[in-house]
């Protein structure tokens, strides 16, 4: 059974960090890119990272660039998203995706909020 689940969202200040974390399973999780996309209501699905299944290529949306970084630890099965100096702009659900040429893994969100 496949399952996708992200943690570490909350509450932050304006200018803060939080990190963010997607447990994986059910698939072979260091054959699959991983990337974090987040939503806000009435709006499309936006990409936000991405990382290559063995880790060695990244790529971001230009909006975060240089504040957030994705990482994966494929011994544990986990992506994660540093987010550094953050803005009320990137109050959004975010979601973790394990993608290859065949299958398209969803987790349900996260809630990340940037007020003061």
């Amino acid at each position: 059974q496949v399952q996708v689940v992200e943690s570490g969202g909350g509450l932050v200040q304006p200018g803060g960090s939080l990190r963010l974390s997607c447990a994986a399973s059910g698939f072979t999780f260091s054959s699959y890119a991983m990337s974090w996309y987040r939503q806000a209501p009435g709006k499309e699905r936006e990409l936000v990272a991405v990382i290559s299944a063995a880790g060695g290529s990244t790529n971001y949306a230009d909006s975060v660039k240089g504040r957030f970084t994705i990482s994966r630890d494929n011994a544990k099965n986990t992506v994660y998203l540093q987010m550094n100096s953050m803005k009320s702009e990137d109050t959004d659900v975010y979601y973790c995706n394990g993608r290859n040429l065949r299958y398209d893994y969803w987790g349900q969100g996260t809630q990340v909020t940037v007020s003061s």
